[in-house]
């Protein structure tokens, strides 16, 4: 790929526009709309995607800084200027999350019976019961570790939590400090205590951190000294995996070596402390950890706020998002085998998926469109189907107790040919994907691991079935991962078809993976790395061809990221060749719209919602003859030259109206919808009139749209 020169105002850095959007999170969180409890859950998913930044992203840019690269990003930033940066816009940002813990979440759930206490809070029946507790179920799991010459300052671990606790000998008069690790891991962080105990009415959940249970009881861990006093603090270290590409074999040992070194961690990159912490002890732990000053975080608040996930499970249900009413594909309602076993669906009116796909292909948008009906249906009856013969599959990240799993392995058994390409290399899954790939090739199932120097991250499916003693493919292609978990809480599209031409793709690109194919052209199928950056740059270059020669041109692409600085480029030209170009993009956003000259014509929305916005729709407007793909990836360097991606066409007629009619959707939200300005910042939308959230309406109205389809 030639590098495409940018001017450097031209292009917003990836990594202050990642917090940008985890601002947006946030802003769910700090927003009164949002019911209490989702309240919680946005501020853990806030805290939880900070702990992954700082693990890769800032851990990088540090390795580069302390490696002596002075190198500015497309954005004219030196890797030392973007740590400055990132602290400054990170630091406010923490403060209020902790004010709206202080003064909004923690008052309003009191009030509805939901109680979170500090010990000095309890009363004395509920302290009697907490030490009692700790005693018999926290205390014996508890190691002191002691810092002084003959105890050098301890290991900590990436991610604990811990308390800092200053003793002094009576004796002696000397002062010591210790520290002791908070279990979190083997514990919850929340310790639920009987109701009775509070002596009031209406209560339904009781609880004390952890933390404040230890911190409190430390006398325990040191008979005979006098605790003075104690503060908590937290570590996040360096956790990207650097693999040289090996062998398969060595591959997994590799990977396992690694996944070691990442449970210690490697540098720390980010220290978090309280806020009433002296400025001694900060130094005595920044100097134990080889810390630097700026990146020492005070915190007026708990740490580790991620935990807050686990309030959302209290039986508040009127304070939690309504649940969600998934259902069967229309298409596919009588190709359930489950309710043919139940007697649902009578024997005669019964089909199989694989004849509902020979009439049609059938478009699926999760949640909305149950995962289990439609992608796990198709695997499992291709896995006892008598006339399947192969079942070939990409896994990049899935549930951990995978019903896709369960069907390949039972395929295998049956005697069937079964492929699958397992991602070791996925980032915070490995471990769980070595397990998996250990489990299937136990059953017999052909596991591969990839192609050497690219991460696997297509989401494709191919089954092949004798018919008429010819081969028959049918396929799936999305832009979510196969995992059953995810695909309720995400927004995703697939495509399951039998046209030949996207089996015949499938066929090539599955030879491509698992042995020394150099295929470099498909019919249908845009493949990264060897068509999708050419393929996709065509189809713009093809829009400002259109609006040159008065035709218009139009470009709508829903994406989770647009950082490509040859893309964005592109973009910039086709804004001033007159395309319109509106742009959904849920995450980091490098080009700025609505530049005088440069992109007057783009628009960037922002959709955050109680669904992560994770599907990936590329619409061309091709003068009248409008063209569609959805697939697996963005439009950043890693997915258009550094992994293999799938991206496919959608040309049935009534499925592109389909894909057209959600991104209007999309496009009209003034609920969950925020607008992009030229400096980089995003404006929530107000509703004036009518609110109109995209997620919420498409609840209902997906099922109407979608039944359209045959």
């Amino acid at each position: 790929m030639t590098s495409v020169e940018l001017a450097p105002e031209l292009y917003l850095n990836r990594e202050l526009a990642w917090i940008d959007f985890n601002q947006r999170v946030l802003a769910q969180a700090l927003d009164p709309r949002t019911p209490l409890l989702e309240q919680a859950k946005f501020s853990a998913i806030f805290s939880n995607n900070l702990d992954e930044f700082f693990m890769v992203r800032v851990a990088s840019l540090k390795s580069q800084v302390e490696a002596g690269i002075e190198t500015p990003s497309v954005d004219g930033l030196t890797p030392l200027e973007q740590l400055v940066a990132i602290q400054t816009k990170l630091r406010p940002l923490l403060e209020q999350q902790q004010q709206h813990y202080r003064d909004t979440l923690r008052p309003q759930l009191a009030e509805h019976g939901v109680q979170v206490l500090d010990y000095h809070q309890l009363n004395g029946e509920q302290r009697a019961w907490i030490n009692q507790h700790f005693r018999s179920a926290i205390f014996p799991v508890l190691t002191p570790l002691a810092v002084d010459p003959a105890h050098p300052f301890p290991f900590i671990s990436n991610l604990s939590f811990n308390i800092a606790a200053l003793i002094r000998d009576p004796d002696t008069g000397e002062q010591q400090f210790a520290r002791v690790k908070v279990p979190q891991k083997n514990l919850p962080r929340f310790i639920k205590m009987p109701l009775e105990l509070a002596g009031q009415e209406g209560l339904l959940y009781t609880a004390i951190a952890l933390e404040q249970v230890v911190a409190n009881n430390l006398g325990l861990l040191f008979p005979g000294m006098s605790v003075e006093a104690h503060y908590t603090f937290r570590v996040t270290r360096d956790a990207d995996l650097e693999l040289r590409e090996l062998e398969a074999d060595d591959l997994m040992n590799a990977l396992q070596e690694g996944l070691r070194r990442r449970r210690m961690g490697g540098e720390v990159v980010r220290l978090e402390v309280a806020d009433d912490m002296p400025s001694d002890v900060i130094g005595l732990l920044m100097e134990g950890m080889a810390v630097e000053q700026e990146d020492v975080y005070q915190i007026s608040g708990p740490l580790g706020l991620d935990d807050l996930f686990a309030l959302t499970g209290v039986p508040l249900p009127k304070f939690k998002d309504q649940p969600q009413k998934a259902r069967i594909a229309a298409p596919l309602a009588r190709a359930q085998k489950a309710l043919l076993a139940d007697g649902s669906i009578p024997e005669e009116e019964f089909e199989s998926i694989f004849a509902v796909l020979k009439r049609g292909d059938v478009l699926l948008h999760h949640p909305y469109d149950l995962f289990s009906s439609s992608v796990e249906e198709l695997i499992n009856q291709s896995a006892d189907d008598p006339d399947v013969l192969g079942i070939k599959m990409t896994l990049y990240r899935v549930s951990k107790d995978s019903a896709v799993i369960s069907s390949l392995i039972r395929a295998a058994e049956n005697g069937k040919q079964v492929m699958a390409l397992v991602e070791l290399k996925a980032r915070f899954d490995e471990e769980n994907n070595i397990q998996w790939a250990r489990q299937l090739e136990n059953a017999g199932v052909h596991v591969v691991y990839g192609v050497i120097g690219l991460k696997t991250h297509t989401k494709i499916t191919l089954v092949l079935r004798r018919e008429k003693e010819e081969l028959r493919s049918y396929v799936h292609i999305g832009t979510g991962n196969y995992n059953s978990k995810t695909s309720r809480l995400y927004t995703d599209l697939g495509l399951l078809s039998a046209r030949p031409e996207l089996g015949g793709d499938l066929v090539e690109l599955f030879n491509y993976l698992t042995g020394f194919s150099k295929q470099q052209t498909f019919s249908k199928l845009l493949v990264a790395p060897v068509s999708l950056r050419a393929g996709m740059e065509a189809l713009i270059r093809r829009e400002i061809d259109h609006a040159k020669a008065g035709r218009g041109g139009h470009i709508i692409a829903k994406m989770n990221s647009l950082v490509d600085p040859s893309i964005i480029a592109l973009l910039y030209e086709a804004s001033q060749a007159g395309v319109q170009i509106e742009l959904i993009i849920r995450g980091i956003c490098s080009l700025r719209p609505g530049i005088p000259g440069q992109s007057e014509s783009v628009r960037v929305v922002s959709i955050i919602g109680r669904f992560l916005e994770h599907s990936r729709v590329f619409w061309f407007g091709n003068a009248g003859a409008s063209e569609v793909f959805i697939g697996s990836a963005d439009w950043m360097g890693r997915n258009l030259d550094r992994r293999v991606e799938a991206v496919t066409p959608v040309e049935d007629p009534v499925l592109r109206r389909q894909l057209e009619v959600l991104m209007q959707t999309y496009l009209n939200d003034n609920r969950g919808a925020w607008d992009m300005g030229s400096d980089g910042q995003f404006t929530q939308r107000q509703p004036q009139e009518e609110e109109r959230n995209s997620q919420l309406e498409l609840m209902d109205t997906w099922r109407s749209v979608q039944g359209q389809d045959h």
